[in-house]
């Protein structure tokens, strides 16, 4: 597709989102786009688990394995349902539809997409199709993650076919046909590389985050943290993008590998905070009093200099605090973000021996937990936890409810989550 024609069919789509109904809210912490048709403001009844597929474990595939979270249930605490997709691929992330009927996942090794219908009997969802096109269609690699617009799903890649980590977003209608490709710049400023996506429509920006290429995230983590001249290879900006035209207006310097982006879901806000991998630092994305939007280190988390390795980070729906997990030691803290300028801890537990994804609800009463990052950046022997915890969070502490082993589950290593509802219990 010429460039000139994918730019206006990426205006055209971004054009009819804008014009379509978009509550600001969450339907959950890991499903970040405004699009949603539906909310999950009481008890969610299931969270989706993608897991890698580990050897000696089970069939040794990647899958999705739900579990039933209602305490209700008879099943409570127990996985009721796995698919498993085929090989192991670096099962990574996920995302819904608009409509909240399918959940994309995507590997990061072969990637490879799986559309699972999810809405027509959430406690057993379906594969439904299978697309394997993404490297032939854009020349990129590694399907991180799906952000759902009206009717489309815009898919951020961490590498291209070099695997040296320059990369862009494709867009992919509710069917999976592909439809666009956007390459993040690798000039003026930019380095080109990707991680996450997150869009105010109100603002008309969607903002993207930077990792690292394919040749460093299927590495080992021990020797590539020893190769000086690989850890060079990370990206240290976030890119400010013009919603409606799908074009990029400018770079912004966030040093040390700035993953997970989240705006703040209060209404009338206009900023976004994000966490740097290597630096571990806690950014903040604003318009100043001139209505210029830049990014500036805000807070630290936990001992910069033990490498703590922020991972996933959870915003409150009220704004007001900020759940973030830090990989290496196994820790999860809570920031008080209420004055966005000055992030404050204000609790820490460990919650592992090794910590990666956390998701809340919508009321903040539960908040999940996984282990695993990526397959050769676990850790190894005994510390190579892998585990699903829940939580209930009185606010004052986090009492757990329940664990599953997903290795003595034969489920493999459980990376990213979503929540499902039953279908009388989801809002509009």
């Amino acid at each position: 597709m010429q460039t000139n024609v994918a730019g206006r069919l990426a205006a055209a789509i971004v054009a009819a989102c804008l014009g379509a109904v978009a509550p600001l809210a969450r339907a959950d912490e890991t499903c970040l786009s405004p699009y949603m048709a539906a909310l999950i403001k009481g008890q969610e009844a299931y969270l989706h688990v993608w897991a890698l597929g580990e050897k000696g474990i089970g069939d040794e595939s990647d899958k999705l394995v739900t579990i039933d979270v209602d305490p209700k249930s008879k099943t409570y605490g127990k996985p009721i349902d796995k698919i498993s997709v085929g090989g192991q691929g670096e099962a990574h992330h996920m995302g819904f539809t608009d409509d909240r009927k399918y959940l994309w996942a995507g590997r990061l090794d072969d990637s490879k997409i799986f559309i699972f219908d999810v809405g027509t009997d959430p406690a057993h969802p379906k594969l439904v199709r299978t697309i394997d096109d993404l490297p032939e269609k854009t020349g990129y690699v590694g399907p991180h993650t799906f952000y759902a617009i009206p009717g489309r799903m815009v898919i951020g890649a961490l590498s291209n076919t070099t695997h040296d980590g320059v990369t862009g977003l494709a867009v992919y209608n509710n069917q999976g046909e592909f439809l666009s490709a956007h390459p993040i710049p690798a000039e003026n400023g930019g380095d080109g590389y990707g991680y996450d996506i997150a869009i105010n429509p109100k603002k008309n920006v969607m903002l993207t985050s930077s990792f690292t290429g394919w040749d460093n995230y299927m590495r080992d983590l021990g020797g590539l943290v020893q190769d000086a001249e690989a850890m060079q290879n990370f990206g240290n900006t976030m890119v400010l993008w013009n919603l409606k035209s799908m074009e990029p207006e400018k770079v912004l310097a966030v040093p040390g590998a700035p993953l997970e982006i989240r705006w703040s879901l209060k209404d009338g806000d206009d900023w976004a905070i994000t966490a740097t991998a290597l630096t571990s630092k806690l950014w903040l994305v604003r318009r100043d009093a001139k209505g210029d939007w830049g990014a500036k280190e805000v807070g630290t988390i936990g001992d910069p200099a033990k490498i703590p390795l922020p991972v996933d980070i959870s915003i409150s729906a009220d704004a007001k605090t900020l759940w973030v997990n830090t990989f290496m030691d196994g820790k999860t803290h809570l920031f008080d973000i209420s004055d966005p300028e000055h992030p404050t801890q204000i609790y820490e537990k460990t919650t592992g021996k090794q910590v990666n994804m956390i998701s809340q609800s919508w009321d903040g009463k539960r908040v999940y937990i996984t282990s695993s990052l990526l397959a050769n950046w676990d850790k190894k022997g005994a510390d190579n936890e892998q585990v699903l915890r829940a939580y209930d969070w009185d606010g004052k502490d986090l009492n757990l409810k329940f664990e599953i082993d997903f290795f003595k589950e034969q489920l493999g290593r459980p990376h990213h989550m979503k929540f499902s509802a039953a279908a009388d219990k989801a809002s509009p």
